[in-house]
């Protein structure tokens, strides 16, 4: 199943790297005792037992993955428990509150808020990881009121596919603008498809879809204390999002899994936004050679910012092992290994620099979501932020069915927030 590039020999060398500056990196060779948090790890290898969370297929493959871990330190051992994506929040939740968590756990970008304002989690040693490293959206995920607690280990964002049959016979370019999107989804619907952009139009998820227009337009979701959702721009995004419902160029059905791969493979609908996983799954529903992936337009150029999500790599403040625990993300972020995982698993990184050569240039339509990812933003990392996104999926979905204007949705969106609250103070 692995597809690894790299030897063992190349692993075994960065992981032994790592060990020997595990203590620290000091620039200008002084002691910096005013530096954000420090993990004062120990030199040499990592020993000990590290025991991990990983959910979904990453906590299925992470336990063959890090045999090259094991073997650069011989003295460790790491114990990757799986765990399923359904349960995972209250599972992480549970342990944090009994002081019985693990060493290192995998955290979907949407929980670090929620987690850190308990204090189970360590901040990340700024002497150890340099947010450099790693592409904005992402880092940015990882911090909660001014401080990072954890470090990205994969990422995912969302891009335009379009068929490029429908496009050529419409004579059109992929879009730049919010204009170009919709007369290119117009132009693609008189080309024949039913629907020249699939958006989706409310329940779980379509918040990731619609904020990114928003963003665009220049909205933010919070100033840093509290929630801003009944912004001038935001409706206005709200407003263009909608237009594409109310001209018939998007239609209101919610689909079933595997209807939207089969839709666009027999060029039932034209384009839509999604993440990397969807080359796959359309290649699989019979598209080969008749799409593309482009970055998503932007109100007046491109690429304009889109979502980014994935996952975090963080260590418990019950941890019995932080010293190993650190070793541990400090090996799976290095540039060979995050090469590798992709192979083994197609998982983005989340450093620029692992796109720069090896396996992620090898497909186009892969390197888009590389370009992509220069320009994006994360959902604020506040406590409340899911319950949040579940009172913009129904306010989107009362205004593309006509329920609620553009206005009064997002006037209910803030109201709601207001209520909520951050939940950092």
């Amino acid at each position: 199943m692995s597809r690894r590039h790299i030897t063992a020999a190349t692993a075994l060398a960065a992981a032994t790297a790592l060990a020997l500056t595990a203590c620290g990196r000091d620039d200008d060779g002084g002691d910096d005792e005013s530096a954000a948090p420090s993990a004062a790890l120990s030199e040499g290898p990592a020993t000990g037992t590290i025991e991990v969370w990983a959910m979904g297929t990453e906590g299925e493959e992470l336990g063959a993955f890090l045999a090259d871990f094991e073997e650069a330190n011989p003295d460790a051992t790491v114990e990757v428990t799986p765990v399923p994506w359904e349960g995972a929040h209250d599972r992480i939740a549970t342990a944090i509150a009994a002081g019985e968590t693990p060493d290192v756990s995998l955290i979907g970008t949407t929980w670090m808020g929620e987690f850190a304002s308990t204090g189970g989690l360590e901040p990340t040693p700024t002497d150890l990881f340099d947010e450099n490293d790693f592409f904005p959206g992402p880092w940015a995920s990882t911090v909660v009121d001014g401080t990072s607690y954890g470090v990205p280990w994969y990422v995912e964002t969302r891009a335009l596919y379009y068929r490029t049959d429908l496009a050529e016979a419409a004579g059109l370019e992929p879009p730049t603008t919010w204009d170009d999107l919709t007369a290119f989804a117009q132009g693609l619907q008189q080309a024949g498809a039913q629907q020249g952009i699939y958006l989706q139009p409310g329940q779980t998820g379509s918040w990731q879809t619609f904020v990114p227009f928003a963003w665009q337009n220049g909205a933010t979701l919070t100033d840093g204390d509290a929630y801003t959702l009944d912004s001038p721009e935001m409706t206005e995004a709200l407003e263009y999002y909608t237009s594409f419902f109310t001209e018939g160029l998007s239609q209101d059905t919610v689909l079933q899994p595997g209807a939207l791969e089969q839709m666009f493979a027999d060029g039932s609908i034209g384009s839509f936004i999604s993440g990397p996983w969807h080359v796959g799954l359309v290649r699989d529903a019979g598209a080969t050679d008749n799409f593309d992936v482009v970055p998503l337009p932007g109100k007046d150029e491109a690429p304009g910012t889109s979502f980014v999500g994935g996952g975090n790599l963080a260590v418990f403040t019950d941890s019995d092992n932080k010293d190993g625990a650190w070793k541990l993300i400090q090996y799976l972020t290095t540039v060979e290994v995050q090469q590798s995982w992709y192979e083994t698993l197609t998982d983005l990184p989340s450093m620029p620099a692992a796109w720069e050569d090896g396996p992620l240039t090898e497909d186009p339509m892969v390197a888009t979501f590389g370009e992509q990812l220069e320009f994006t933003e994360a959902p604020p990392a506040v406590p409340t932020w899911e319950q949040i996104a579940s009172v913009i999926d129904t306010d989107i979905e009362a205004a593309v069915r006509g329920a609620s204007s553009a206005a009064d949705a997002v006037a209910d969106m803030q109201a709601q927030a207001e209520s909520i609250g951050t939940g950092l103070r």
